[in-house]
């Protein structure tokens, strides 16, 4: 089958052809129609997979999928062959299975759901790691309607997610982003929107402006560092919430979470259902053919992401 893989991490993705996978006892087969991409994607491909850790060569890329179950392991099985499927690759061991490819097998019970009528297999395969995200970083940072959020890096697949999941709860939003996104940030429930390229003084201003005493939550998509981190800290007024989903230290007394993913079968259904519902938009910015993952994968390791990229697979 075809498939977007590394023979060896810190290799560039290519295309290649591989075996068909076989499903084990308790899982099932998909035929892969959509793959999504996630900044997971280039960080496995650049070594941040653990090589050390047992897996398999060539490395087949993705995380992200929507398809048709094609056929089911041995013993019970909650799926049926034809089943509209989405979720995330979690079997072991890594790299046998990416959803780069044309089948992959996943375990009945990992964070796959069964595509509502109505949800597209297109969108269906943007929202797991993406939507599970930014609905569980919402919970953590515990902003209840009528409080503020700062979303830096809003733009991106977790950011417009984000955006619109708190926007619904009445929180005011400032985005920051790079670029002019105002109108499609507001159009996702943005109360404001700020180009981080015109410097750290336009966005505290902006901030100030609205909120005097600072925000009362921030979550951070971009910061690697933490003096960049640190920059957008000092935008929370005391006794605020910061979050980070690149591990980014917080300066010294400052009460910080460094968010990890706890994917689930059930919150993929909640976020499905919103969307049929008309609660939710899936931000899908680019879709194209499975061969050009390896340019969309370097363009997304250099920044600047508006929604989401899938792939027809």
């Amino acid at each position: 089958m075809r498939a977007i893989a590394v023979s060896a991490f810190r290799t560039e993705p290519c295309l290649v052809e591989v075996p068909k996978p076989e499903p084990g006892p308790g899982e099932v087969r998909v035929k892969v129609e959509y793959a999504a991409l996630n900044p997971l994607d280039w960080q496995t491909a650049d070594g941040a997979a653990a090589p050390g850790l047992p897996h398999v060569l060539p490395y087949v890329l993705g995380t992200d999928f929507a398809g048709r179950v094609d056929m089911i392991g041995s013993g019970d099985n909650t799926f049926r062959v034809g089943d509209p499927v989405f979720g995330r690759v979690t079997a072991p061991p890594p790299g046998r299975c990416g959803a780069y490819g044309e089948y992959l097998c996943v375990p009945q019970d990992s964070p796959i759901a069964l595509v509502p009528s109505g949800l597209p297999l297109r969108d269906a395969a943007a929202l797991p790691t993406s939507g599970t995200t930014a609905a569980q970083i919402l919970s953590s940072t515990a902003v209840r309607s009528g409080l503020s959020l700062l979303v830096v890096g809003a733009t991106g697949g977790v950011g417009s997610f984000l955006t619109q999941l708190a926007a619904r709860r009445g929180t005011g939003v400032v985005a920051a982003v790079r670029g002019d996104e105002g109108r499609r940030m507001g159009a996702l429930g943005a109360a404001a929107t700020v180009d981080t390229t015109l410097g750290p003084q336009a966005l505290e201003a902006a901030v100030r402006g609205l909120y005097p005493d600072g925000v009362d939550a921030l979550v951070d998509l971009v910061s690697a560092d933490t003096a960049s981190f640190a920059s957008y800290v000092a935008l929370v007024r005391d006794g605020g919430v910061t979050v980070t989903t690149r591990g980014a230290a917080a300066p010294p007394g400052v009460a910080w979470t460094d968010y990890r993913l706890a994917p689930g079968a059930a919150l993929l259904d909640e976020l499905a259902s919103a969307v049929t519902a008309g609660e939710l938009e899936v931000p899908v910015d680019m879709e194209l053919p499975l061969e050009k993952a390896p340019q969309a994968l370097a363009q997304n390791r250099a920044g600047g992401a508006r929604g989401k990229t899938v792939f027809s697979v």
